[in-house]
C-alpha cells in the first residue's frame, strides 16, 4: 500500500481563501520574502513555494490544514528552520506550502509547583528556558541554536543537546501536547498530571515525527529545580579510551548530579580557537582528547566543585587525564562552553562537511571511532573526520571535513560513499542512524535499509492512517509513502 504524493498547484482561488485565514501580510508569494523560509542556514538543502503561510493561532492553523488537505496540497511544517537533515525544507517542485509556526509564541500557563510550562510551539527554546528561569525553574533542553530554533520544531525531532545524560531527550521533558492534524481535527492533550493512566500515550506519537503526522502547535513542559552551583571542568585526556573510565569515575562520585560529559579531538578544539571569536585554548599543552565535564549541585554549599576536585584527582592519579582546568567562575564556565558550542560555526570556514549524527554503546565509542575512521580515509585520504559529542549518553557527531586542498564538489561527490562507510559501522556495533538530528530527507533510504521491517511497517500504517492523502511533509522520514 502506498500514497501518491500530492501533486497539486496553488490557483488564485485558493490562494485567496488561504489569504482570507491568516490575513494577506502571512501568506508570502514574494521570492525574496520567502527566501529565509526555503534554505537552511548550511545552504546544504533549499526549496521552492508557490506560498508561505505565517498562521497566528490554532485555529488558524486548522483552517490552513484543512484546506490544503481537501485540495491535496503538501504542506511542510516549519519552526525555526535550524535543523540539519533538510526535514524543514519543501522540495524543489513547487508544489509543497511551507507552514510556519514563528507566529506561536506565547506562554499559556506557568505551574512552578507542579513543575510544568505550557508554551506555543514558535517560541525560541531560548524564551522557554527564560520562561521557567523568571520562576526559579529549570528547562534543561539546552541546544547551540537555542536562540533561535523553536520548542515545536525542538520537540518534532526529539531534539537532544548536552543536558541529556541528566534529563533526557525532549520526549523525556515533554507532558502533553496540542496538534493539528492533517485533516484539521485538534488533538488536546496538552496533559500537566505526573499520572495519567489512560489508554494511548498520545503525544509519543507526534514527538520525533518531523511534521509527518501534523502540527505541534503548543506543548507542556517539565520543569526542574534550578541548580544552586555548578562546577565546570576541560580535561585533557591520554585515550579517547580513558574516556570510559572517566566517565564511571564521574558517575560514582556525582551521581544524578552529573550534568554534562562531552568528548573533543584536538582537531575540532583548533578549528574553535581558529574560527569563533574569544575562544581560545584553556590549557598550555597540547593534547589527543579532551572532555568537558559539569557537576551541578542543588544547594550552595561547595559540593559541586568538591566533587570536581575529588573527581579530577582520582582520574589523574589513575593516568586517566593529562591536564585540566576548573571553572573559577561563571564567565570562565562560559568560556569553556564555547569550545563545545562553537564547533558547528567553527567547520564550516574549514570547506565542506559530512556530517553524521549517530549512536552507539558507551564502551564502543573509542573502537567504532577508530574504525570508522580508517574507513574514510580509505575512501578520501587527506580527509578530516572529526568524533565528537555526548559521550555520557553514547551520541558521536561524526562529520568530515573536506581534504584541505580539495574541490568541495570533488569532496562532495565522495559523501554517498563515506556517509555508507559510517552507517555500516554504525551498524557493526549495534547503534543507530539518528541520534538526535531526525531523519528529514537525508536519511530516508538508509531507514528504510536499516529499520526492523516490523517497526518500518508500523511506520507506514500510522502515517496512513493519520496522513491519508499524504499532505504532510512528503518526502520526509518515510521516503517511499
Amino acid at each position: 500500500m502506498q500514497q501518491k504524493a500530492p501533486t497539486s498547484r496553488i490557483d488564485d482561488t485558493l490562494l485567496s481563501q488561504f489569504r482570507a485565514i491568516v490575513g494577506p501580510a502571512h501568506a508570502v508569494v514574494d521570492p525574496d520574502q520567502q527566501m529565509p523560509y526555503l534554505r537552511e542556514w548550511r545552504d546544504t538543502y533549499f526549496g521552492v513555494s508557490p506560498l508561505v503561510v505565517r498562521p497566528g493561532s490554532v485555529d488558524e492553523v486548522s483552517q490552513v490544514l484543512a484546506l490544503a488537505n481537501a485540495n491535496r496540497l503538501p504542506v511542510v511544517p516549519q519552526a525555526g528552520n535550524t535543523g540539519l537533515v533538510g526535514g524543514q525544507i519543501p522540495s524543489d517542485a513547487n508544489t509543497e506550502i511551507v507552514l510556519s509556526v514563528e507566529r506561536l509564541n506565547a506562554v499559556r500557563a506557568v505551574d512552578p509547583a507542579g513543575g510544568t510550562l505550557t508554551v506555543e510551539a514558535g517560541m525560541t527554546l531560548a524564551d522557554c528556558q527564560t520562561a521557567a528561569d523568571d520562576v526559579d525553574r529549570l528547562f534543561p533542553l539546552s541546544l547551540p541554536s537555542e536562540g533561535s530554533c523553536r520548542i515545536g520544531g525542538n520537540i518534532a525531532t526529539n531534539a537532544g543537546g548536552v543536558g541529556v545524560l541528566a534529563y533526557g531527550n525532549a520526549r523525556q521533558l515533554v507532558m502533553g501536547l496540542e496538534v493539528v492534524l492533517p485533516d484539521g481535527r485538534v488533538l488536546n492533550d496538552l496533559n500537566t498530571l505526573k499520572k495519567n493512566n489512560t489508554g494511548y500515550d498520545l503525544k509519543n506519537l507526534f514527538i520525533g515525527s518531523e511534521g509527518t503526522l501534523g502540527v505541534i502547535t503548543a506543548a507542556v513542559l517539565r520543569l526542574f529545580p534550578k541548580p544552586a552551583e555548578k562546577a565546570t571542568a576541560f580535561v585533557a585526556i591520554p585515550r579517547l579510551d580513558s574516556a570510559i573510565d572517566l566517565l564511571g569515575k564521574a558517575q560514582q562520585l556525582a551521581g544524578s548530579n552529573l550534568t554534562a560529559f562531552e568528548f573533543i579531538p584536538r582537531i575540532v578544539l583548533e578549528f574553535v580557537t581558529r574560527h569563533v571569536s574569544g575562544a581560545r585554548d584553556p590549557l598550555a599543552e597540547i593534547y589527543p582528547w579532551y572532555a568537558l565535564i559539569e557537576i551541578s549541585g542543588p544547594k550552595p554549599d561547595g559540593q559541586a566543585e568538591q566533587t570536581m576536585q575529588t573527581l579530577l584527582e582520582t582520574a589523574a592519579e589513575a593516568g586517566l587525564i593529562l591536564d585540566g582546568v576548573v571553572a573559577g567562575s561563571i564567565a570562565q564556565s562560559r568560556d569553556l562552553w564555547k569550545l563545545r558550542e562553537g564547533i558547528s560555526e567553527a567547520q564550516k570556514p574549514e570547506g565542506r562537511n559530512i556530517k553524521h549524527d549517530v549512536s552507539v554503546p558507551i564502551a564502543a565509542i573509542p573502537d567504532f571511532v577508530s574504525k570508522v575512521n580508517a574507513a574514510v580515509l580509505n575512501i578520501c585520504p587527506g580527509a578530516r573526520p572529526l568524533a565528537l559529542g555526548h559521550f555520557g549518553d553514547g551520541n558521536v557527531h561524526y562529520n568530515v571535513v573536506q581534504p584541505i586542498d580539495m574541490d568541495p564538489k570533488q569532496f562532495g561527490a565522495l559523501g554517498p560513499n563515506i556517509s555508507a562507510a559510517v552507517y555500516d559501522v554504525v551498524a557493526q556495533f549495534g547503534g543507530a542512524i539518528s541520534a538526535e538530528h531526525g531523519i528529514g530527507q537525508m536519511k530516508t533510504d538508509v531507514l528504510a535499509q536499516t529499520k526492523d521491517p516490523v517497526a518500518f511497517d508500523l511506520m507506514r500504517s500510522i502515517k496512513m492512517l493519520l496522513d491519508p492523502n499524504g499532505i504532510m511533509n512528503p518526502g520526509k522520514v518515510l521516503n517511499n509513502l
